[in-house]
């Protein structure tokens, strides 16, 4: 070598090694693939240096160099191997991650500590020159003994190793391990961590985990159940209340097609009907707000079919209709009993349209009872942006500020559905400025809504590795099949 660096080699091979760790613990840990980039060109370095100072990791250091010089190079020769180890196990950190991910660092721990077993044995019979076949039985030995002490230990290290191939959960799962239920943290050597909804951390041993029944609620990751347990008195009709049950999950617009929710009886006592009903959403975290929502929605269903005799019934059918409804609550006795003169009931069979995109309302529509879907025209077709249940009010902005409707209002399922003319609730709106503002506040909060819902972009997963070349493949080769015949006869 020619470089001026390598003048000294054995002293710019230590130079090279600080460098390495001053840059390895200097960089950041995100990036990772540039540190490795470095130290494979750090590596190569090491390599030169110590060839240009007559030194070779597969044999001893000259005997007849100085004492100093033949402790220095030896410990260089050493540290090349151990060197090529941390270099070799970077690699396979980073060929490994895409496919087991960053957060599970147990089987990259084996195969590191593999590596460098192997690297320390090398070293011990090339540089050393020591009887590798004797320290091995030697270590075979001390292996059995020590295996013999630590035997539980291993088990739970050994079974880490399974549940990191076989993968039944992976950290940020929501899982169940006989009796204990919380979300995996971390997943190590001898334990796996959960995080309880309690807040409180369950360690548990790999060795019990692969034992035992696992439940994990994260697979499959596009669906999560949801149900409820109603009981309702006996003298309610059962198929009067599942028709308000399916109304209440159709209007649960959270709650997706397929699978596809239901509504059943489970048990039937002297007093009372026990009733299930379960649904699927597409995230976990959105369970307890699915859950509230079918409860309020059950509810109003039941109310305005008149299943709930335990309540106190209003005078009227359109008064109990005026009930439900928060922003005219405002209103007297005497101005509800008014308005209920105004009041026609319309039945709207499931597909029909409610109140068309583009009119401007001159009517204020209360839906009574049944389901309707809100969509607006978008390029590829209609959009559905929310469901409305009883008690909720259509035709606002034909009173606020009078501009029409962005979007169809369509009877999702049969509608019975109240119409209070402009010309006659305006009396009320001149008398009642509160009343304007709950609608204009009405108005705004669905405008937000419908804005926010419009900013959402739908996620585009593109497959990759071998399952999506292979897909992508086939596809190919389908589409190919099918064009051949038509070339051929055109």
């Amino acid at each position: 070598m020619d470089h001026l660096w390598f003048a000294y080699p054995l002293l710019s091979a230590s130079l090279l090694l600080i460098v390495d760790l001053v840059l390895w613990q200097w960089m950041h840990p995100r990036l990772l693939r540039r540190k490795l980039v470095l130290r494979l060109v750090l590596f190569v370095m090491f390599s030169m240096a110590l060839l240009d100072g007559g030194l070779s990791p597969l044999y001893p250091v000259p005997m007849d160099w100085s004492v100093p010089r033949h402790v220095l190079g030896t410990i260089l020769t050493i540290t090349w191997w151990l060197f090529g180890a941390r270099t070799l196990t970077v690699l396979a950190v980073v060929v490994m991650e895409p496919r087991i991910g960053g957060k599970g660092h147990l089987l990259q721990d084996v195969m590191g500590a593999i590596i460098f077993l192997v690297a320390a044995v090398a070293a011990a019979g090339y540089v050393l020159d020591l009887p590798v076949k004797g320290l091995l039985a030697t270590s075979g030995a001390v292996a059995i003994i020590f295996g013999l002490a630590v035997q539980s230990t291993l088990g739970d290290v050994f079974s880490g190793i399974v549940l990191n191939a076989t993968k039944p959960f992976r950290v940020d799962d929501w899982i169940r391990v006989d009796d204990i239920e919380g979300k995996v943290i971390e997943i190590d050597w001898r334990s796996t961590h959960l995080l309880t909804s309690e807040g409180s951390m369950a360690v548990i041993p790999n060795a019990m985990a692969a034992k035992t029944r696992i439940v994990n609620f994260s697979r499959p990751d596009h669906f999560h159940s949801v149900t409820l347990s109603i009981e309702l008195p006996t003298r309610l009709r059962p198929s009067v209340v599942l028709d308000s049950l399916d109304k209440a999950l159709l209007g649960c617009r959270e709650l997706l097609a397929q699978p596809k929710p239901s509504a059943v009886v489970v048990k039937s006592g002297l007093r009372s009907v026990e009733y299930e009903v379960t649904g699927y959403v597409k995230s976990r975290d959105r369970r307890s707000a699915v859950r509230n929502q079918l409860f309020d929605l059950i509810h109003r269903q039941l109310a305005s079919t008149e299943t709930r005799m335990d309540q106190l019934r209003p005078a009227t059918r359109q008064s109990a209709v005026l009930n439900t409804v928060g922003a005219l609550r405002m209103l007297s006795d005497d101005d509800r009993a008014q308005l209920e003169q105004h009041m026609r009931l319309a039945a709207y069979s499931a597909k029909d349209v409610v109140l068309a995109e583009g009119v401007i309302p001159d009517a204020l529509y209360i839906v009574e009872s049944g389901v309707i879907s809100v969509a607006i025209q978008r390029p590829e077709g209609w959009l559905e942006v929310g469901r409305m249940g009883p008690g909720e009010l259509l035709g606002e902005t034909g009173f606020v500020d009078g501009t029409p409707t962005v979007g169809r209002f369509c009877a999702y399922t049969d509608c019975m559905v109240y119409r209070i003319e402009k010309a006659d609730l305006e009396p009320w709106l001149e008398a009642h400025p509160e009343l304007i503002g709950a609608l204009a506040g009405l108005a705004k909060f669905r405008a937000k809504a419908r804005a926010a819902m419009l900013e959402t972009k739908p996620v585009i997963v593109d497959p990759s590795g071998f399952l999506g070349w292979l897909r992508k493949s086939v596809t190919r080769f389908q589409v190919n099949r099918d064009q051949g015949p038509t070339d051929k006869m055109s």
